[in-house]
């Protein structure tokens, strides 16, 4: 078994709520349609902010944790040579 982690989609339960959404979605739009039609442009308008939050999980977010290190790496580097710079000046000045 890998130690990767499933997608909530493709376990038991996330089809279990597709079918909820799948038959939500029937009866609101096939049985109240007439309720919901005038409203469906402010209803995709309200979908985006959600679809923008919930797609940003599987673009990669969180594994900046490399970066980070190669950033402090450069930082730590940058420092012990102005430290050594500092040293080398204060012997001379000696």
């Amino acid at each position: 078994m890998s130690d990767s982690k499933l997608s909530f989609w493709k376990t038991p339960s996330g089809w279990a709520a597709l079918g909820l959404i799948a038959a939500a979605s029937y009866f609101l739009f096939f049985e109240h349609g007439e309720h919901v039609w005038p409203y469906l442009p402010y209803l995709i308008l309200l979908l985006c902010p959600f679809i923008h939050f919930f797609m940003h999980g599987s673009h990669g977010h969180g594994h900046h944790d490399g970066e980070q290190r190669k950033t402090e790496e450069a930082q730590m580097t940058f420092t012990e040579e102005r430290q050594q710079k500092t040293t080398t000046n204060m012997e001379e000045k000696r």
